[in-house]
Order: structure tokens, then C-alpha cells, then sequence
């Protein structure tokens, strides 16, 4: 008697994991009904508009990219940043965990893990020889500026983009990443292009360059605004938006974790990254860029674009500009 009662338990729960299995299938429509389920924590929906929002004036500096000429000798330099760093015994670095292939919590070794890290890692190994001394501390993107102006971290290593407004509050090392907006979608979705986007729902991360361009391109996109870029994967994986827009570098990430998934349309604009420093530790500015002409120089670039990015254009590292 007891048989049948389990079979019917076995069948019931094979169907409850088979309904749990599916994620993300093709696109099946071209009016999508977006799914009534709860938002992540901070979400905010910003409505399209007939036109782009206000901007103040575009701040000119120049090429923003360009940075501090690394130490000819940083042994005979005046370095007192970096000697207070070297006398605490570990670099503070500013990142989130939001970001596959960047910056993530690995949940088979329980570490932070990515392109960023390795980055940082780099500039650990400069600093005191060994690449792990290094402590992380989550930033969201619209805090990455205040971090710095607080000293709460030393530098931020977070894809961070470099532009003329940033270089108001904050100093930059030389570029470390060639990155391009783009927009992610679900495969056979009717988006192709950014023109597309007009009238749907996007999702874009607060206090980035992305949610700025994407209102200005496409001002009657309506926004989903969210704490973390992984946020944006799960609301698009759960249909309650259409798309989400922001540097390739992090919608590659996104990518790996759902084969569902597709990269469309042309670059949207650059997004140069470099490491955010405090605009008074200029010795660090200057010690970090001594480290990013050391990995251009000795391939440890390409190792770490090639372990985390592959996919992405170019594979070279982007040259540096210096104004001094």
C-alpha cells in the first residue's frame, strides 16, 4: 500500500524540479506581460520621457584618460601614501561582489574573484611582494567617489569609467580597460538596436555612466534602477524588464551565467576604466600606473584578460596617456 504514495510523491517532485529547471527560454513575444513578482530591495522605476533630462554643462578637461606619469625610481621618490600603506600592511580596495568575471564571490572557494581583483592583486604585489595583501570592502557604484573623498578605501578597482566629471573629486590612474555600452536582451527578443529601447523597460545600476547615456540616447526608455548589476540579471531573467544596458565588460559576466542570454546592437560610447584614487594621494597615482606599465610590459595583462574576458575586444591592453 505504501508504494503507490511514494511513486505519486517521486512524480510530484519531479515535476516541482523540472518546472524549477526552466530559466530563461526564448523570447515568445513581441508585447511582453511583465511578471508581477517582488523587486530587489532599493529598486526604483524611473518613467520615460519625451525628451532627455536636463544635463548640467559637459565638464572639458581634456583627454580624461590622462594620468600621472609613473616614478622613474619610486625607491628615491617622496611617497607618503604609499609608505603609510606599506606601514598598515595592506591595501584597502574599494569593489562590489555584483559583477561575474569583475568582481564576485566565487561560492566554490568562498573568495572574491575577477579581473578587478587580479588587477588589485597587482598592485598588492608591487607594494608589499605579495599579491594577497589586500583588504575588500563593498562599494555600490554612486558611492565609489564618497569612499575615496572619506579614505574608507585606498583605491577603487571596480569598472569604474573615467570621465571629466570624476576628475572633479577624484584622480584616476592610466586606462586599464577598453570597454563599450552595450545593450543584453533575451535571444529572440525584438531589441537590436538601441532605437529599440524606446518605450521598454531598462535596467541600469544608480550613479553610473550607463543610466546617464542610456536617458540621453533613449529618453522614453523607462528605467529600472537597482542597487547591483546581478540585480538587473535576475529581473530580466524573471521578464519584469526587457533589457539591460551597461559596459560589455559586465554584461559578459551576466552572459555567463544564463545561455539564454544575447549581447545586441553597436557600441552605445566608450567606457575607458581606471582606478579610482583621492585626488591628494597623488604618489599613489603615480605608484599604481608604475604597476599598470609593468603588467602591459610583462604579459601579466593578457594572462588576466584571458582567464576572465576572452570574449571581449581588443585583447591587448589600452596604451597609456600621461599630461605630465
Amino acid at each position: 500500500m505504501k508504494r503507490p504514495r511514494i511513486a505519486v510523491a517521486l512524480t510530484a517532485l519531479t515535476l516541482l524540479i523540472a518546472g524549477c529547471a526552466e530559466v530563461s527560454p526564448d523570447y515568445n513575444g513581441s508585447n511582453p506581460t511583465y511578471v508581477q513578482k517582488p523587486l530587489p530591495a532599493g529598486a526604483t522605476e524611473i518613467p520615460g520621457r519625451s525628451e532627455p533630462p536636463p544635463q548640467p554643462p559637459e565638464k572639458e578637461c581634456g583627454d580624461p584618460t590622462a594620468s600621472l606619469r609613473p616614478f622613474a625610481d619610486s625607491t628615491a621618490a617622496n611617497t607618503p601614501t604609499v609608505d603609510a600603506i606599506r606601514a598598515r600592511g595592506r591595501l584597502i580596495v574599494g569593489l562590489d561582489t555584483g559583477r561575474n568575471l569583475m568582481s564576485f564571490l566565487d561560492p566554490t572557494t568562498g573568495e572574491i574573484e575577477g579581473f578587478d581583483v587580479d588587477i588589485a592583486r597587482e598592485i598588492s604585489r608591487d607594494l608589499f611582494g605579495d599579491p594577497g595583501r589586500i583588504e575588500l570592502r563593498i562599494v555600490m557604484a554612486e558611492d565609489r567617489e564618497q569612499a575615496l573623498e572619506n579614505s574608507m578605501v585606498d583605491v577603487v578597482v571596480n569598472t569604474m569609467t573615467i570621465t571629466c566629471e570624476r576628475r572633479e573629486q577624484i584622480e584616476f590612474s592610466s586606462e586599464y580597460l577598453h570597454a563599450h555600452q552595450r545593450i543584453l536582451t533575451v535571444r529572440g527578443s525584438p531589441i537590436h538596436s538601441v532605437g529599440d529601447l524606446d518605450g521598454k523597460r531598462v535596467c541600469v545600476v544608480p550613479g553610473t555612466t550607463s543610466m546617464k547615456r542610456l536617458q540621453q540616447l533613449v529618453p522614453g526608455a523607462n528605467i529600472l534602477s537597482v542597487p547591483m548589476w546581478s540585480d538587473c540579471l535576475v529581473v530580466l531573467q524573471q521578464r519584469q524588464v526587457d533589457a539591460i544596458s551597461t559596459d560589455d565588460a559586465i554584461l559578459a559576466g551576466l552572459t555567463a551565467q544564463d545561455p539564454y542570454l544575447d549581447i545586441v546592437g553597436d557600441s552605445m560610447g566608450l567606457e575607458p576604466y581606471g582606478i579610482g584614487i583621492a585626488q591628494e594621494n597623488k604618489d599613489l597615482v603615480r605608484f599604481v600606473n608604475g604597476t599598470l606599465e609593468r603588467i602591459r610590459r610583462d604579459g601579466t595583462w593578457a594572462k588576466i584578460h584571458t582567464q576572465w574576458l576572452p570574449m571581449l575586444e581588443p585583447t591587448t591592453p589600452p596604451p597609456a596617456t600621461y599630461r605630465d
